[in-house]
């Protein structure tokens, strides 16, 4: 039973030691989007949370998220984008085209989503329907702004902290 125990508390303080030697992180953060060979941020591999959507009607003004942990965005590499949209899921292909540095052309194409009935308050709707008008894309202070046609208004998403690597 000592020997036992002894064992026990060795294993305790290696665990211990080893994971207050280890480096820290300031904090968690998905990391920024790369920059290409021409300069442009490529945008693929990108992960995000919704912060708001802004709304070019004065009467609709900004709507926040309940919790912005609920809407997700991860943008592929291969050119898929994988959503939580609340209590859904979306799916389906996306394609950017830098025109500068931090900006250029964005679109979603067919998204395939759940229609489950999520409890209100929720975006869940708004965001898979607006998401066939989303034309274009600009960095700007860490945040994705994905535009959407004809001042239809524009999603607001941050580098989602649940994603780091």
């Amino acid at each position: 039973m000592f020997l036992q125990n002894a064992v026990r508390l060795s294993l305790l303080t290696v665990v211990v030691a080893g994971v207050s030697c280890a480096p820290r992180q300031s904090a968690v953060t998905s990391p920024p989007p790369a920059a290409t060979a021409s300069g442009a941020v490529s945008l693929a591999g990108s992960n995000w949370r919704l912060v708001e959507f802004r709304s070019s009607d004065d009467a609709i003004g900004v709507i926040r998220p309940d919790d912005p942990a609920k809407y997700t965005m991860s943008l592929a590499s291969d050119g898929r984008v994988s959503m939580r949209l609340d209590c859904n899921r979306a799916n389906g292909p996306w394609s950017s085209k830098a025109s500068s540095q931090d900006s250029g052309s964005f679109t979603f194409g067919n998204l395939a989503t759940t229609r489950a009935l999520c409890p209100p308050p929720s975006l869940d709707q708004q965001i898979a329907r607006d998401a066939g008008n989303v034309r274009s894309y600009l960095l700007r202070g860490g945040n994705l702004y994905l535009n959407l046609m004809a001042d239809g208004g524009t999603y607001v998403w941050a580098p989602d902290p649940g994603t780091a690597k």
